[in-house]
């Protein structure tokens, strides 16, 4: 039966009239159908919600429940059995909403769909062009995934937008393209994507000036890009699990890889981008004035966006100290978003050799020290968005539990620093083998492992070489640089 007609839907306590979403339907894995709707509530405010059929599409339900006031355009997929993801333009943003009970209830997912660029607080201001207007579930390679197209603006095109397919197993996230260029002159794109018998394609209904049409590609070597990639993960989180290093949760690890001024993520991830630095095994060694490494987590022209490090993230480091500074110098830390560069959480050193922990910019000296030539392992956690903690060797150095939230600070994380940051005097340090986490580790994984992690990771590493399945494996990924701009 038509969806929309009101003698098929019963919408008069809900909402004046409904309308189609954004995006396809979605058959659940217990046989239902779903299919996004757009509505007016009674206040006249734009609302999100589902329709779905019990019986192959003979009578329809509209969902009791719908996203707040001010949300249009859904699109929706099913990720575990029973819930389901709908991503929703909202103001200033787009949003995602996770249901478990067929639409009757709606709650913001903080941290789902990496890429997904959600409630803005950042200098960096949203662009609707930059909307998600696909999401599709798929499993391949016997790994769970979300794929979703994303548009971006190219590198150094200015307004020139480019179209890249990220990916995502609700943990990692990576992105493969571009797959096509759009411009204002180009008129509008709206995508469909469909992983059918082991094929991925891509619909795209282009809205020109004079006209429309459709276009329907096979993505197969993207498809081959994104079965190489999970074979990286699974190589290396095989690799970790047999070195007893925490795998739950990790999402990017610098370690040897490295490209010109590019820190290459060994899980071709989110990269980090180095500046007056010397490559060394396993890191780089940063030396002299504006010497440093800048680890992006939201920007505008970044394809992934992690949200999850204005709640909870670890972040851990091998570092050595070559030189007693002058003055006091960044080590490793988180800054926020706000046009200065304030440090919201971080690990310095200084020239009486003790460690300064920095909590929302203010440093405080502690009382442990450090030695030149020394090799240390740093951590520093934030758990639920304003507790933070730095630790050194596994031993807490400084801790804070009163941070602000990225509510009430307004502004959000957008990159770590990695052994110095911009406008400082100069670093004389070397770091290597960075791990994020996406979680606060344990406190047996921080306060005991973590010497033994190091000293399984130097003894892997420390010769110079790699475990040879993953090597092979990164070897490939490089030589695919040519076709896929991953992350």
């Amino acid at each position: 039966k038509p969806l929309l007609k009101k003698e098929t839907l019963q919408t008069e306590d809900r909402v004046n009239y409904i309308f189609p979403g954004a995006g396809s339907g979605v058959l659940m894995e217990n046989g239902m159908l779903v299919f996004p709707v757009g509505g007016v509530d009674k206040a006249g405010k734009s609302v999100s919600m589902i329709v779905y059929s019990r019986d192959n599409g003979s009578s329809w339900t509209l969902s009791e429940g719908m996203s707040p006031a001010d949300c249009f355009g859904p699109v929706v997929t099913e990720w575990e059995r029973g819930q389901i993801f709908m991503i929703a333009h909202c103001e200033h943003s787009q949003r995602v909403y996770e249901s478990r009970d067929m639409g009757r209830n709606w709650t913001e997912a903080v941290g789902v769909l990496p890429g997904v660029w959600v409630n803005s607080q950042s200098e960096v201001s949203w662009d609707v062009n930059l909307h998600v207007d696909a999401l599709i579930s798929a499993t391949i390679e016997g790994r769970k995934l979300m794929l979703y197209p994303q548009t971006v603006y190219a590198l150094g095109e200015g307004t020139e937008k480019a179209l890249y397919l990220c990916v995502t197993d609700n943990n990692r996230s990576f992105s493969v393209g571009p797959l096509a260029v759009e411009n204002a002159e180009k008129g509008k794109f709206d995508n469909t994507l469909l992983y059918s018998d082991g094929n991925l394609y891509i619909a795209q209904e282009k809205h020109m000036t004079t006209h429309k049409g459709i276009s329907l590609a096979r993505l197969t070597e993207e498809l081959n890009t994104i079965k190489l990639v999970l074979s990286t993960w699974a190589e290396l989180d095989a690799f970790f699990s047999k070195s007893s290093v925490p795998t739950a949760g990790l999402v990017g690890f610098l370690s040897n890889a490295a490209s010109d001024r590019t820190w290459i993520d060994e899980y071709r991830c989110v990269n980090a981008t180095v500046t007056k630095a010397a490559k060394v095994a396993y890191g780089f060694k940063f030396t002299g004035s504006g010497s440093g490494a800048t680890w992006p987590m939201k920007s505008r022209g970044d394809k992934n966006h992690y949200g999850f490090v204005n709640q909870n993230f670890t972040i851990v480091a091998m570092v050595i100290i070559h030189l007693v500074p002058n003055v006091s110098t960044s080590l490793l830390g988180a800054g926020l978003g706000d046009g200065e560069r304030t440090k919201f959480i971080g690990l310095s050193y200084g020239k009486e050799k003790k460690w300064e922990t920095v909590f929302q910019g203010t440093k405080t000296a502690s009382n442990s020290t450090w030695e030149p030539e020394r090799e240390y392992l740093v951590a520093l956690v934030l758990q639920g968005g304003n507790k933070g903690s730095v630790y050194v060797d596994g031993v807490l150095v400084g801790s804070s539990a009163t941070l602000t939230t990225p509510d009430t600070r307004g502004r959000e994380i957008t990159h770590f620093y990695i052994g110095g940051d911009e406008g400082e005097s100069g670093s004389h340090v070397t770091v290597k083998n960075v791990l994020l986490y996406n979680q606060l580790l344990d406190v047996g994984e921080i306060k005991t492992p973590f010497k033994s992690i190091a000293a399984k990771l130097k003894a892997e590493y420390g010769d110079g070489s790699m475990h040879e399945g993953v090597s092979r494996v990164l070897v490939v990924l490089l030589g695919l640089c040519a076709f896929a701009f991953l992350c």
